[in-house]
């Protein structure tokens, strides 16, 4: 895949100074790969701040937001209790290296939440991925991980391969300085292929310390756990998983209290040996979790000998982010997220197919994706069929609605996020753009990168 060029005509000249700045100062310009705009073309937007649902840029923009921070902004932006909640804690003091009550009382409000009965605090998403690997390779003494093509479990060399979200948008298999040794321990098999997943457990099943899948797959686009003979794909894997005596982990990264409050969204009823959470329930700071069965837990170091440590795990302005968003977070919050995306699915598909543009939307919960797919493709399973966008449409498309005022993911493999604060004056902008920008992704369909 290729990514696509864009002359910039924008008069945003002052995004288009940040960025050349940027580029001076910082590899691409940015401090994640998907925020440079290169599968779409174009200036990326600097941002100067945000409030609800809406994000301000540096040249004096207004744009409803439909990222939402990549998922952890559930209330909108700038909530003032969260806020109020913030600067109180920062008052006192940013970070302690110490123990304090506010990361206690995080770890209990996500067990109370959760199947976990108990809880690391972390800084990022991959750390809380890394540090299960670890986790689970110490206590089984296996060495092998099963992880799904497109499926993105951040940044760690062993969980890198065939990784969706910005590699798949980069179109990277992997990365360089990824050791051959590390990836030889990794087997990538296709997302919902239950006879890839049985073959895999029949030769290397004595060898798999774990599998990792998300609860409903994100980092491709939104491609929910599929069901057969009514059993739920990740029913079928944890099965699979203790059969062998692998562990089963379940990523919540992206859907933990994005898509309810339980956190525990595709899980078919089963109850996963460990878990890692991020986004929402960090509140908008650097702030992750893994948790699981007590009995595994204790395998981490002080009291086992699996070694995990950060200095500023737990601190103390991120934890309390995190709990006033968790406490805030209520089935009103949900229910009010749950209809606005169901209204802007409907009204995305009824643009698209009076432009007459081939496409497929697929969500998980209020979680959703918007894949330009060929004609006749009805359902994306994997990540194959997700690699057959056209591209192209989906920039043609992207920029068309960011001209009118509204920022969608800046990537074709990324999901949308709508917050408790857009309001229908809000999703009106986004309804009243989508007729403009269907009609120049139907003018650009065909140019796929």
């Amino acid at each position: 895949m290729t990514t696509t060029s864009r002359p910039d005509t924008s008069t945003d000249t002052r995004s288009a100074a940040a960025f050349a700045r940027a580029q001076q100062v910082t590899p691409g310009g940015v401090n994640s790969p998907v925020r440079a705009f290169l599968s779409v073309g174009g200036t990326p937007r600097f941002i100067a701040s945000a409030k609800g649902p809406y994000l301000y840029d540096v040249d004096g923009n207004e744009l409803v937001d439909l990222i939402c921070s990549w998922g952890p902004m559930l209330l909108g932006h700038a909530h003032p209790e969260v806020i109020g909640a913030v600067a109180e804690a920062a008052s006192r003091g940013t970070s302690y290296g110490a123990p304090t009550t506010a990361e206690v009382e995080l770890a209990a409000e996500i067990i109370d939440r959760t199947p976990v009965e108990q809880v690391r605090l972390v800084n990022s998403g991959t750390e809380a991925t890394m540090s299960v690997l670890r986790l689970a390779r110490g206590i089984t003494g296996r060495d092998k991980v099963v992880k799904f093509a497109g499926c993105y479990h951040g940044h760690v060399d062993a969980l890198l391969a065939a990784a969706g979200s910005g590699v798949a948008t980069l179109a990277i298999p992997g990365s360089p300085g990824v050791t051959e040794a590390t990836t030889a321990d990794t087997i990538v098999l296709p997302y919902n292929d239950r006879a890839a997943v049985r073959e895999a457990f029949a030769t290397y099943g004595d060898q798999i310390a774990c599998l990792f899948t998300e609860a409903a797959a994100g980092n491709m686009g939104v491609v929910p756990p599929g069901v057969e003979d009514g059993v739920g794909f990740n029913r079928f894997l944890a099965d699979l998983c203790h059969q062998h005596g692998a562990l089963f982990v379940s990523d919540e990264v992206m859907t933990g209290f994005r898509i309810d409050r339980s956190g525990q969204y595709g899980l078919d009823g089963v109850v996963p040996d460990l878990m890692t959470f991020g986004k929402v329930m960090g509140g908008g700071f650097p702030a992750a979790a893994f948790g699981g069965r007590a009995e595994l837990m204790q395998s981490l170091a002080p009291v086992g000998g699996v070694y995990q440590a950060g200095t500023l795990s737990g601190n103390p302005v991120a934890s309390t982010a995190g709990l006033t968003t968790l406490r805030l977070a209520t089935d009103a919050v949900y229910a009010h997220v749950d209809r606005a995306s169901a209204r802007l699915q409907a009204e995305v598909a009824t643009a698209l197919a009076t432009a007459g543009v081939p496409h497929v939307i697929q969500a998980a919960g209020n979680l959703f994706s918007v894949f330009f797919v060929p004609e006749g493709v009805t359902a994306v399973p994997d990540y194959a069929t997700a690699a057959t966008q056209d591209t192209a449409a989906y920039a043609a498309f992207f920029h068309a609605m960011l001209d009118a005022g509204v920022y969608l993911p800046p990537s074709a493999y990324e999901g949308w996020f709508l917050s408790a604060a857009h309001d229908d004056a809000a999703l009106d902008r986004v309804v009243d753009a989508l007729p403009r920008a269907a009609a120049a992704a139907a003018a650009a369909a065909g140019g796929r990168g």
